[in-house]
């Protein structure tokens, strides 16, 4: 499985507004320019967060964006999942009941869902907290995902 552009930047994004939450509303040019993104980019990937729990908007003057949450409450495994769907590394395994005609008897079933599990479970066992903690010294405003 390989994560988009999209995916990456958007993880890049919140990692932003975590890391400028003390700043308030933070507009989305700022975070273009802080990460290398472009604007129109940017504002792509907020409409995928719209009717989702991440985000607090605000229109005007003073408008942008923050996190409507702690970044110890996101896991890089929910932001990848409103950008990429399903990460699952098979589609026969997205479904539960399993819907392949194959399931039944497939030898490499297990294998696509023991791969799945253990992505699932790292992916969500990190934080934007964790990751701002552990990375945050190194290069501050720069993220290579």
């Amino acid at each position: 499985m390989k994560i988009s552009t999209k995916g990456r930047y958007s993880l890049r994004m919140l990692l932003d507004l975590a890391e400028h939450k003390e700043d308030g509303y933070v507009a989305l040019r700022d975070i273009a320019e802080r990460q290398g993104i472009s604007k129109k980019y940017l504002e792509q990937i907020v409409t995928l967060f719209n009717n989702t729990d991440f985000l607090r908007t605000n229109r005007g003057y003073q408008g942008g964006y923050m996190l409507a949450k702690e970044p110890r409450h996101y896991t890089v495994g929910e932001i990848l999942r409103v950008t990429e769907g399903s990460l699952s590394p098979v589609a026969c395994i997205e479904d539960d009941p399993n819907q392949c005609e194959r399931s039944g008897y497939c030898l490499t079933l297990p294998i696509w869902k023991g791969l799945g599990k253990v992505m699932s479970e790292y992916l969500n066992g990190i934080t934007l907290q964790t990751i701002i903690d552990d990375y945050g010294g190194a290069g501050a405003d720069e993220y290579y995902i």
